[in-house]
């Protein structure tokens, strides 16, 4: 490691630059892949100041390329015997560490720009969990939403067809993501065991626990980003007890992020979803949350109904208006804004945390920072999901089913893990208690080095 000179410095402000307008020039009007780039290109300039080699291998140029783009058909037919045809997507991005790991996306939003920023993303997420596992993401650009059984059967059994060309246990395991959930899980899994002949529970994680999966997955995400923020907080003499906390989304993540602050003592009074949101000054009643939205599949407005002290607002980005201690962005990408931002500070908020993947703009990002405001980057606190359903597949290896119990514990671990590397990884570079920077070096760090070993691959 060299000593850092501004010369040093300057030399590696332009390398970055350089290649990030060739990132530019190479994957035009991808707004979403490019926020994401700039993000961690942003971070590593004082790591290329501080070590040169990594310029002279070309580590950047290599790391911002996907190992390998696969698009395809998904034709089906619908319940009226309509032929419907989607895209699907995976971005095979770095095998470095391990198979390529990542969630599969199944929204109407899905692009190349998309699985793009969600597979990059994933690289260096994957690496701070310690996991042997690489980076990677997918997903098509089908809307489950008011479709029946029956067609999302059709559909991800198609999906499959084509996908599973290109997975494996020791290839490229895929997991669910917005869409994907249990039920789309099963099917395409079914669907791959047709195919082969054969039970390789490894190739999917996500799957129900009757049939190969892990206790413990559905609630990682949202448990895990509560784990990594308490360790945030306790370091600054705060904690989740005795809060109030707003946390976007009302899916999967939010749920169980709900739960576990409310374990925690904390006093969560809004969620949401795409159509709007709720408060509920007397703290949400989770039983009416998880009825509404994983048994009867309706909307969140529908809380209301039962809960006369609640008000419902549509215009779900309103939901960083209501005054809160922690806010934990936990619906989708740029969903938290610079004016969102402006306001949860005027409010007084002390900590955020992103439960979802880049719910934060960079805009609002640096006015968090710049007002002191503790933040937990998604490469960092969204990390749960991915660490257990690395678990799963180790429980798949061995023929084993652990524990709730187990599987909590060490996630636990895990999310305190990243959290003491991210924060020591500021340390080390100049940058201390940003646990942007942190996260980014302590990820591309681990991931660098192994492709440097491997040779020019």
């Amino acid at each position: 490691m060299e000593k850092v000179t501004q010369s040093n410095t300057e030399v590696a402000q332009n390398y970055v630059s350089q290649v990030f307008e060739t990132v530019k020039k190479r994957n035009m009007n991808e707004s979403e892949f490019h926020q994401a780039v700039k993000e961690v290109f942003d971070s590593l300039i004082p790591v290329f100041a501080k070590n040169p080699h990594y310029m002279k291998q070309g580590i950047l140029e290599r790391i911002v390329e996907p190992e390998r783009i696969i698009t395809f058909r998904i034709p089906w037919v619908d319940d009226l015997g309509n032929v419907k045809v989607n895209r699907g997507f995976r971005v095979q991005y770095n095998s470095a560490l391990g198979p390529y790991k990542g969630g599969l996306r199944f929204h109407p939003s899905v692009n190349t720009s998309i699985i793009k920023f969600l597979g990059f993303e994933q690289i260096f997420k994957n690496a701070l969990t310690g996991q042997p596992i690489g980076g990677g993401k997918g997903g098509a650009d089908f809307d489950p939403k008011g479709k029946s059984d029956g067609e999302i059967m059709r559909f991800t059994q198609s999906f499959m067809m084509e996908l599973s060309k290109h997975i494996g246990p020791d290839l490229d395991v895929p997991a669910g993501d917005i869409g994907v959930g249990a039920k789309e899980i099963g099917f395409m899994f079914g669907q791959y065991k047709r195919m082969r002949s054969g039970y390789e529970a490894g190739v999917l994680t996500g799957k129900g626990v009757g049939y190969g999966g892990s206790l413990a997955r559905k609630e990682a995400t949202g448990y895990g980003t509560v784990y990594f923020v308490e360790e945030m907080l306790k370091d600054h003499n705060l904690s989740f007890n005795g809060s109030t906390v707003t946390i976007s989304g009302s899916g999967n993540v939010s749920i169980y992020a709900i739960e576990k602050a409310q374990q925690l003592g904390a006093k969560v009074v809004a969620c949401s979803d795409s159509s709007g949101y709720i408060y509920d000054k007397n703290g949400i009643d989770l039983s009416t949350v998880k009825r509404l939205k994983e048994v009867e599949n309706k909307r969140i407005s529908e809380y209301v109904n039962e809960h006369s002290d609640a008000h419902y607002f549509e215009d779900c980005s309103g939901i960083w208006s209501i005054p809160c201690d922690i806010a934990l962005p936990c619906a989708t990408q740029n969903e938290l804004d610079e004016i969102a931002a402006k306001v949860l500070v005027s409010n007084g908020v002390k900590a955020v945390g992103e439960g979802a993947n880049m719910p934060s703009t960079l805009e609002a990002i640096n006015i968090f920072q710049h007002n002191q405001v503790l933040f937990a980057p998604a490469k960092a606190a969204n990390a749960g999901g991915v660490s257990v359903s690395a678990l799963e597949m180790a429980q798949n290896s061995a023929r084993l089913s652990w524990s709730f119990e187990d599987v909590d514990a060490k996630l636990q671990e895990i999310m305190k893990d990243i959290y003491q590397e991210s924060i020591k990884a500021s340390e080390d570079f100049d940058a201390a208690g940003n646990l942007v920077i942190g996260a980014n070096i302590a990820g591309f760090v681990k991931v660098a080095d192994a492709m440097i070993m491997q040779g020019v691959i």
